[in-house]
């Protein structure tokens, strides 16, 4: 059996075995194999026109056996039917309700100004950025601290890799898209990296020196690049599966079922992220507690599985009863399958402009950054801490906020609430001058810029928003003319004490002046006698 590859070698094959370098000329052949026909190079090159490429199989008598089309469209609708078969295994319901840690999309990550907000500068944590040379050099940190776990335990590697063999699936189901990793370097990445954070969640409760760590080691102790890891890690695409991470402190201490300790010592690790920094007297919980209507506070050892570290430290951040229940106003303009309108993400005025109003700002001493309250023309606001690690946290919060479908709203809420206030740097310095905003930034105008820029391409919708019954009643107080103008008087007339005397003494003078016209013209008009 001898294979051919074109419908005009075919006729050439017959003729001699001597031409075959004509293979490549497109000779034109007659269709009719019982009727064979031949054209010299002269007339070959007058139609060299495309012609259909064919498979055709002939045995030794010169008999035809089965021709089959092979011409360069087939071949693409090959192609097109396998990217058809790839999208069909994406398109499964399962994988995507699985999903927990994304890719940043592009919108928000051109927002943010920088990819150092979302992209990690020392460590990488998981798939993503696994292996990028500039990232490389915490390997062999990672190395240390998974050899010293191994002989810190006594265990043998295969007790891990095997363990975290039978969880890969699922731990493949929590990203986003196909992870380039073969199985064994998946799993390998999974032990290096897991037991490499939770040494460091350890090491910041127990102390390393108890891990048998150095005083000085350069990674794990605590020293000033500990602030730049915390900082990778707590981003969204930096991240390990909460059950991995279980998993692996289960094995370390013996019980493979445990869970809830990693989202505790999670907590102990990224407290220097925190947005804010107020002490709570125990009679001041006790008062806020009680206001709220809840004693409960939040428990990460609580049955809500978390999903991975930046989501338990959201939880955190959020830890409180049931939000406010919207109004039916509300809840009749909000539906979750319309998409929210970009231009009516205005919840409230300025700083300047509510001070114009008659709107008092106050701080609230609560350690919920989040929980502002309004009531009679006092807008009191917790306390907010901003430093260098501010910006990126809260992109990756707000990026998880967009990109998770089972998840509030609330930080972003609260992010494009402060960023109504704050328009310009003297926004900024009355804040502080009140004690409501507290940074370590280079000056006012930075601290205004970072608020404008946070959410400048999130798709947000007020209707859904924690604080629109507030921004209403502000809103509301706001349009009052009685309220502007009772402001402007204590503004104008009683800002300070001189002004309080001058505009008494203006006021004595004007009755004085008006008694004396009344007395004079009552003289006039009924004299003495």
């Amino acid at each position: 059996m001898v294979a051919v590859f074109n419908k005009e070698l075919l006729s050439w094959y017959l003729i001699t075995l001597k031409l075959k370098e004509t293979l490549e000329s497109g000779i034109p052949s007659s269709p009719n194999s019982g009727n064979r026909s031949t054209e010299f190079p002269q007339q070959q090159q007058q139609q060299q026109e495309p012609t259909e490429s064919l498979q055709v199989v002939i045995n030794g008598d010169g008999e035809k056996l089965q021709e089959e089309p092979n011409s360069p469209g087939s071949e693409w609708v090959v192609t097109i039917k396998e990217k058809l078969d790839l999208a069909c295994q994406d398109d499964v319901a399962s994988s995507w309700s699985k999903l927990s840690i994304y890719k940043i999309p592009h919108y928000l990550r051109d927002s943010g100004g920088e990819d150092k907000a979302f992209a990690p500068q020392i460590v990488s944590i998981g798939p993503y950025h696994h292996g990028k040379k500039r990232l490389r050099q915490m390997d062999r940190h990672k190395w240390r601290s998974l050899n010293r776990v191994l002989k810190r335990t006594k265990h043998d590697i295969r007790l891990y890799l095997d363990s975290m063999k039978e969880i890969e699936e699922r731990a493949r189901s929590c990203y986003e898209g196909p992870i380039s990793l073969s199985s064994n370097e998946f799993v390998e990445m999974l032990v290096l990296d897991g037991c490499f954070v939770l040494e460091l969640f350890r090491g910041a409760t127990e102390g390393f020196k108890q891990l048998g760590y150095s005083r000085n080691d350069p990674v794990f102790a605590m020293r000033g690049s500990m602030h730049s890891i915390q900082r990778d890690m707590i981003m969204l695409e930096n991240q390990l599966p909460l059950f991995v991470l279980d998993r692996l402190l289960g094995i370390q201490l013996g019980n493979p079922d445990m869970k809830g300790l990693v989202a505790a010592l999670a907590l102990r690790f990224f407290d220097p992220l925190m947005p804010t920094d107020e002490p709570l007297t125990k009679s001041d919980r006790n008062k806020l507690e009680s206001s709220l209507g809840s004693t409960d506070t939040f428990d990460p050892l609580s049955d809500q599985e978390g999903l991975h570290c930046l989501e338990v430290f959201r939880r955190s951040l959020l830890r409180t009863g049931p939000q406010p229940v919207p109004t039916i106003w509300i809840k009749r303009r909000s539906n979750a399958q319309r998409v929210a309108d970009k231009r009516r993400q205005q919840l409230v005025h300025c700083v300047t402009e509510l001070k114009e109003a008659g709107i008092n700002f106050k701080k609230r001493k609560t350690d919920r950054f989040w929980d502002i309250k309004f009531k009679d023309g006092k807008l009191r606001i917790p306390r907010l801490l901003i430093h260098d690690g501010t910006k990126s946290l809260f992109l990756n919060l707000i990026a998880f906020e967009q990109c998770h479908l089972d998840c509030s709203n609330d930080i972003t809420s609260y992010v494009i609430f402060m960023d109504n206030l704050i328009n310009s740097p003297e926004d900024v310095g009355y804040l502080h001058y009140r004690g409501i905003i507290e940074h370590w930034l280079g000056s006012d105008a930075e601290v205004a810029d970072l608020f404008n820029r946070l959410c400048q391409e999130v798709v947000f919708d007020i209707n859904n928003s924690y604080l629109s019954p507030l921004s209403e009643d502000v809103n509301r107080y706001y349009n009052h003319r009685w309220n502007a103008w009772c402001a402007s008087l204590r503004h104008n007339y009683f800002s300070n004490p001189w002004a309080i005397i001058s505009l008494v003494a203006a006021v004595v003078l004007l009755l004085l002046t008006l008694a004396q016209t009344y007395y004079s013209i009552y003289g006039y008009y009924r004299p003495a006698g």
